[in-house]
């Protein structure tokens, strides 16, 4: 086309150059012959189309490949973004479903899981720690932990310590009978948005089960060494036995006087005492297999009235009072429902309440229009039994009462309100630890003593 153009403009510049530009084609007479004129024109513009229809074609070639490469180019760019926006689907719903699982993990976990920022703002809250405080993540999302969570058993200090050195904190909160939490602090690393994570765990079963197995070993121990005494507490007693037997065939053959009548009776108070002692034996031997009984269930009276039969074998005073000589009142209510328990901890315990109440009574002194007594109340309240052993012997101070449920090496050292004979740690022991109930005492001039126990029936 640059060629044509050129050429055309070269023709008209070189107009100049000739005179008559029609020279060519005029006769030899001087006439113009325009036959050829209008031929070698048409031969000109039909040369000149085809050099421009070469170059349209040539151009049209070209435009169709440039075409089809942008086609294919544009194919080539739909595909790949389309698969680039698969594998971004792909990536997106592998990441929600990476979220909802681990949201899914830290809601389902059993333990309360905070997170808190390094200006101690709360950025995390599950699921249990929602159940355990009442209160929404959405609730508590931005605040200070204290003020989401008051009774959280964490200080500033403890938390700060966490932050700055970055070990992790292992703490244990106990209420005895009530519940353990053990919580573990520590640090995030390379994560601004939550500093610290703070676990709280309730290990109340573990530390339970923990107890039990102790109590276990400690009881077994205790049986041990019960039977052990009752063991070699009987051999004496045997011998004393025999020789009291042989002693009073001898005194009723021998002719002695007066003096018989007295040593009879002396003989006799030397076979009740060892009497009583076989009794305490068998009493120790009872209890060393008690821990070998399992959880039964059992009718309270019962067992009361066994334990009344055992108190009248065991305490006994030749010189003063003895048990069988007070007045044992019985309260039962009608159709009790029988209670899950171990009888013989039972029988141990009402035993030493109504061994409690016997020294109580004896050290009273008693006129001759009064008899000592010990009332005896067992009645179902609600979804509960209570047992009430009462007396108006001599009363307990009010650091008495205190002390009577507490183990001897649990009070400072001095004088006491409760001397260790007079405790009655074990069967408080027994009642709230091993048959999850309740004891308490209360003591006054006007009402007496009181024991109340009371039992759970679920």
């Amino acid at each position: 086309m640059k060629q044509v153009l050129a050429l055309i403009v070269l023709l008209s510049t070189s107009l100049s150059v000739y005179a008559d530009v029609f020279a060519v084609f005029r006769d030899e007479d001087g006439s113009t012959n325009w036959q050829y004129v209008a031929n070698t024109s048409a031969s000109l513009l039909i040369l000149t189309l085809l050099v421009v229809l070469f170059f349209l074609v040539r151009a049209h070639l070209r435009a169709t490949l440039s075409n089809r490469a942008l086609t294919e180019i544009k194919a080539t760019l739909e595909d790949r973004v389309e698969r680039r926006t698969v594998v971004l689907r792909e990536t997106a719903e592998q990441l929600r479903k990476r979220e909802a699982y681990i949201t899914s993990i830290v809601n389902s976990m059993p333990v309360m899981l905070i997170g808190i920022n390094d200006k101690l703002q709360v950025t995390q809250w599950n699921k249990t720690a929602e159940g355990i405080t009442g209160r929404l993540f959405d609730d508590v999302m931005g605040k200070n932990l204290w003020a989401a969570y008051s009774a959280i058993t964490l200080t500033d200090e403890q938390v700060q310590d966490v932050l700055a050195s970055g070990e992790t904190l292992h703490l244990k909160h106990t209420q005895p009978g009530q519940y353990s939490y053990e919580l573990t602090v520590y640090r995030l690393k390379d994560h601004n948005d939550t500093g610290i994570v703070i676990l709280i765990s309730d290990i109340s079963k573990q530390v339970n089960a923990e107890n039990k197995v102790a109590e276990r070993d400690k009881i077994s121990a205790l049986g041990e060494l019960a039977s052990a005494m009752a063991y070699d507490i009987s051999l004496p007693i045997n011998t004393i036995f025999q020789h009291v037997s042989n002693s009073r065939e001898k005194i009723e053959t021998a002719e002695l006087g007066a003096l018989k009548e007295f040593l009879l009776q002396e003989v006799e108070i030397v076979r009740q005492s060892a009497q009583q002692a076989t009794s305490i034996a068998q009493n120790l031997l009872d209890l060393a297999r008690s821990h070998r009984i399992t959880e039964q269930m059992a009718d309270i009276p019962a067992i009361m009235d066994r334990s009344i039969e055992l108190a009248g074998e065991l305490f006994t005073d030749a010189d003063g009072l003895a048990f069988k000589d007070i007045e044992i009142r019985r309260n039962y209510s009608a159709d009790l429902p029988q209670v899950s328990c171990y009888p013989d901890e039972l029988v141990q315990v009402f035993t030493r309440l109504l061994r409690s109440a016997f020294y109580a009574l004896k050290v009273k002194e008693w006129g001759a229009n009064s008899k000592p007594g010990i009332s005896i109340e067992i009645s179902q309240f609600i979804d509960s039994l209570w047992i009430k052993v009462g007396h108006k012997g001599q009363i307990l101070g009010a650091d008495a009462q205190t002390e009577i449920f507490e183990p001897s090496f649990a009070i400072s050292a001095g004088k006491s309100d409760c001397p260790v004979e007079h405790r009655l740690s074990y069967p408080y022991f027994i009642v709230t630890e091993h048959h999850r109930g309740h004891m308490s005492v209360t003591s006054n001039e006007q009402l007496g003593t009181c024991f109340n126990i009371q039992l759970s029936l679920a």
